[in-house]
């Protein structure tokens, strides 16, 4: 058995229902692990890479030659460099989409982005050092950091980047639409 070298930087499993902290693991009991595999099937991809030599990494510059990513900067998410730290934390923990992609490189630390699956359950993924993840648009998702309180994420985008936020629901945005037409109703038809 050839074990997935992503698993050892990205984690994914179904969340439990309560209200604690959110930076907390939220495991179900018993645990509900899903495989990065079945991510993808709702478009979620995933990679991992060298964190420690991202300025060189040539799997990097092909992730982002082929996917058009052309800008590129660093946001760091912890109590030391965010102004109004608790309030962003907060803010970006609403369930909301975008209309682009939301591309994220751990390159230190560690934070978790729940995504909803095709019945509306909570997904979290477990992002750390050397793991990238790509959001389609138009997912619901929200993030959050761990209980470290510190994540460095490289964000790339295509283009200029836009950041805006739409909390749910935003059912009638193309992007919403498009998601659940590729993700959603393909794989309700598929299983039918």
């Amino acid at each position: 058995l050839v074990k997935d070298g992503r698993e050892e930087v990205i984690q994914a499993w179904y969340m439990d229902d309560s209200q604690d902290d959110q930076r907390l693991p939220h495991h179900k009991d018993p645990k509900e692990f899903i495989s990065l595999d079945k991510l993808a099937e709702l478009g979620v991809l995933s990679w991992r890479l060298d964190a420690d030599n991202y300025e060189t990494d040539e799997e990097l510059k092909k992730i982002r030659e082929s996917r058009g990513y052309s800008y590129m900067d660093f946001c760091e998410v912890c109590p030391e460099k965010l102004p109004n730290y608790e309030e962003k934390v907060k803010s970006f923990f609403e369930e909301h989409l975008h209309t682009d992609e939301e591309i994220r490189y751990c390159v230190a630390g560690s934070g978790y982005f729940d995504v909803r699956d095709r019945n509306e359950a909570w997904i979290r993924v477990w992002v750390k050092k050397g793991g990238m993840i790509v959001l389609p648009a138009g997912i619901y998702h929200r993030f959050t950091v761990d209980s470290d309180n510190y994540i460095k994420a490289m964000r790339l985008f295509v283009g200029e980047p836009v950041w805006t936020p739409y909390n749910r629901p935003h059912d009638h945005l193309p992007a919403r639409k498009e998601y659940v037409d590729n993700f959603v109703k393909k794989a309700i038809n598929a299983s039918a």
